[in-house]
């Protein structure tokens, strides 16, 4: 039963609807004169054990994030200069950017002790809520204010049938625990077995019929 309902939910919605894409904006090319910007590596090799580094735009400003074993950092793509982490107005502002829907932003909130929603993620993030009946959530990095993640109603049920479904109660994750695996075949040990009793009992009915309608013949 909870198998078959779980499966129900999972495969009744959309997956981009469970992902959340409908609620964010999705960033449109932007052509930009590359003479205006600094030499992305030159800018990378004064961050301290710089991995790679890429362009973003943080609204209407070109950016470099660079990636580090230290954590991403910032840089102004026009002058190479680091920049200062976004504030929780510059949050407000993104999350209003990103948002499509009509739900009106609610708080924007600094979190270090993340909800298993974001499992794997590292604190903090900015945690940006809005009003309606799905809970929209988007999450952002504080260090480069990209957004995450998002969340909201529909995605936490899918979370959650889905921990049903693959009877992982911890991580989630896992699709070949010992659990699904017992009850897995204990199902087809269970349909084999009524599969047998069901050829089994077609010959008692004939049986049955025959002996009854002798039974009259002879009366």
């Amino acid at each position: 039963m909870i198998w078959s309902l779980s499966g129900l939910y999972m495969t009744s919605i959309h997956i981009d609807i469970i992902h959340g894409d409908h609620f964010v904006r999705m960033p449109a090319p932007r052509p930009v004169d590359p003479a205006t910007l600094v030499d992305p590596l030159a800018a990378a090799a004064a961050v301290p054990g710089a991995e790679g580094v890429r362009l973003h735009w943080l609204l209407d400003r070109p950016t470099y994030i660079v990636t580090a074993a230290s954590g991403p950092a910032l840089l102004d793509a026009r002058t190479g200069r680091p920049m200062t982490p976004p504030s929780g107005t510059d949050i407000r502002r993104l999350a209003d950017h990103c948002f499509t829907g009509d739900e009106r932003l609610a708080s924007v909130t600094l979190i270090h002790d993340l909800p298993f929603e974001v499992r794997g993620a590292k604190a903090p993030l900015w945690r940006a809520d809005f009003d309606g009946w799905n809970k929209p959530t988007l999450y952002f990095s504080p260090a480069t204010g990209e957004l995450l993640t998002r969340r909201h109603e529909l995605w936490r049920i899918f979370d959650f049938v889905w921990m049903l479904h693959i009877m992982d109660y911890e991580e989630r994750e896992n699709v070949n625990n010992a659990v699904l695996r017992v009850f897995t075949w204990s199902a087809v040990l269970m349909a084999l077995s009524g599969a047998w009793l069901l050829s089994y009992s077609f010959p008692r009915r004939k049986r049955k019929k025959a002996a009854r309608a002798q039974t009259e013949a002879v009366a």
